[in-house]
């Protein structure tokens, strides 16, 4: 019995990928059926349990699949291939959020001169990154998407520009008033902490 399912499996996987290949968007809500659960678990593992990296990780994930889809002849190598997507996607996500935190922190640095102590030490930099995300917590949304689009997801103006179907200029005048919404948000929790 055994024998028989596997090249059924095989075809099955064929004519999945095939059609994923081909741009086939019943296709593609098959396989997201069919692998959106493993695949979650999976980057859960590989975030180490930080389900929101997992959650964003998994939808880079379906977007390369999308963009990159060839034809398989069998399960072991399609799961291999979408591992290895997805593995790629979370590492990248990770290094993209390394790079928002340094940012805004080196940001944040250079006019909240209290925010870290001479001696740097990772409780300094956990709290200014915590004061950080509860400032983009109180952002409005759309201020926080522009943040979080120019610095985490590296957009460039441009392309914000072109989502929001504005102008470079209203972009960056955009992001200016959002950088110092930030800016006066942390230092009115700065304020407030040094009150206590």
């Amino acid at each position: 019995m055994e024998s028989s399912a596997a090249p059924n499996q095989g075809a099955e996987i064929c004519r999945l990928t095939a059609a994923l290949a081909a741009g086939d968007e019943e296709a593609f809500r098959e396989f997201h059926t069919a692998y959106f659960d493993r695949l979650l678990r999976y980057l859960i593992v590989v975030t180490r349990g930080d389900e929101q990296a997992a959650r964003d990780a998994l939808q880079e994930t379906f977007t390369r699949v999308v963009h990159h889809a060839r034809r398989f002849d069998g399960e072991e190598k399609f799961w291999s291939w979408l591992t290895v997507l997805a593995r790629s996607a979370a590492a990248d996500g990770g290094r993209r959020r390394r790079s928002y935190w340094r940012l805004l922190t080196s940001y944040a640095l250079s006019w909240i001169p209290s925010a870290r102590p001479e001696t740097e030490t990772d409780a300094a930099d956990e709290r200014l990154q915590s004061l950080l995300l509860e400032g983009l917590n109180e952002l409005r949304a759309e201020d926080r998407a522009l943040i979080e689009g120019k610095y985490i997801h590296g957009a460039s103006v441009r392309e914000l520009a072109a989502q929001l179907k504005l102008t470079e200029k209203a972009v960056e005048s955009r992001l200016s008033r959002a950088r110092y919404r930030l800016r006066e948000k942390l230092l009115e929790r700065l304020k407030n902490e040094e009150a206590r």
